[in-house]
């Protein structure tokens, strides 16, 4: 069931659902989430159902304002603090160690904690409504492509689930999320912050998760799987040229392949479903999801789409087209 999200009463039912343990789709500047109260396991437990999610994987707990940031976070580092206050509300994620007690279920058992104040009024409405942190992973089933409408959400699970309906998602990919618990940034997932805007904000450099990973000592985020955002169709990262070549062989014969490129290219079938990917990377941003959804609605089997380009403003969408094409 779609409600408007300008509605007062839409938002008074939805805080009223989450306070009877229920689920709910908001909308966020980042995609469109499926919420419950963070301080109840059991409506947290709904989540992992619902998405058929790995109940080990941990969710992003969504706050109203930084006021309820001590009431999940044991302490707050200086850097961290910086990066709050600069870019909250707004897609960024904070990861901080969690106080003993609190949200377990919603950390995925882990000691830390993913904290958001999301920019986008119907959803500032309804966590103030909620009176309670709000779990929100993605509204799609796990591994899936992100929901950046209301649509989204109920094509994914229903008329039985109640989503607020906030318009299509502007910022469209998923926060930045930096991990702030050992001792120095570092950067778990990209989105449309680059490293330059978190290092300008906190004020110190911030590392890759590389070297964590390296040795071994990276904990599990949202959104960090290496296969992840995936479209039904198989997913193909190609350059411009291999792009025009496989084309050409295929000729006339192509058929029930998706093109999404920024370069102009000669299709000769009328089949081939083609898209331009615009030249700006918060603009590729904002209709990525939304673009792999409506080619699999058209029956794509096959999405062959242009690598983004190398400079850091891309570092988000590569992300999710690399572990799109890993599925």
């Amino acid at each position: 069931m779609i409600l408007p999200g300008t509605d007062p009463q839409a938002i008074e039912d939805a805080a009223r659902c989450i306070q009877a343990g229920g689920l709910v789709g908001f909308p966020t500047e980042t995609v469109y989430g499926l919420g419950a109260d963070a301080s109840s396991d059991d409506a947290v437990a709904g989540i992992f159902a619902a998405k058929g999610r790995p109940s080990d994987h941990p969710l992003i707990v969504h706050v109203a304002s930084a006021r309820q940031v001590s009431g999940y976070a044991s302490e707050v580092p200086a850097f961290a603090q910086r990066l709050i206050d600069a870019f909250w509300p707004g897609p960024l994620t904070v990861i901080l160690p969690r106080q003993p007690g609190v949200a377990a279920a919603a950390a995925g058992g882990q000691n830390s904690i993913g904290l958001r104040c999301p920019a986008h009024p119907v959803a500032l409405a309804f966590l103030k409504a909620c009176n309670t942190g709000v779990a929100g992973p993605s509204a799609n089933r796990f591994g899936r492509v992100s929901p950046t409408t209301a649509q989204h959400v109920a094509g994914e699970f229903g008329d039985d689930l109640l989503v607020l309906d906030g318009g299509p998602c502007a910022v469209g990919i998923e926060s930045s999320i930096v991990d702030c618990t050992r001792g120095r940034p570092v950067l778990l997932r990209p989105g449309v912050l680059t490293r330059a805007q978190l290092e300008a904000a906190c004020g110190e450099p911030v590392l890759d998760k590389d070297a964590l990973q390296a040795a071994g000592q990276t904990p599990r985020a949202s959104g960090t799987l290496e296969a992840h955002y995936a479209p039904n169709a198989k997913v193909r990262l190609m350059d411009a040229a291999a792009l025009q070549t496989a084309l050409d062989l295929l000729g006339l014969d192509a058929a029930h392949i998706a093109v999404y490129a920024r370069a102009v290219l000669r299709v000769k079938s009328a089949q081939v479903l083609y898209r331009r990917m615009p030249d700006d990377a918060l603009a590729t941003a904002q209709q990525l999801f939304a673009v792999l959804r409506d080619f699999d609605a058209q029956d794509a089997k096959l999405i062959w789409i242009e690598n983004p380009p190398a400079d850091m403003a891309w570092d988000g969408v590569r992300d999710r087209l690399g572990r799109a094409a890993a599925s």
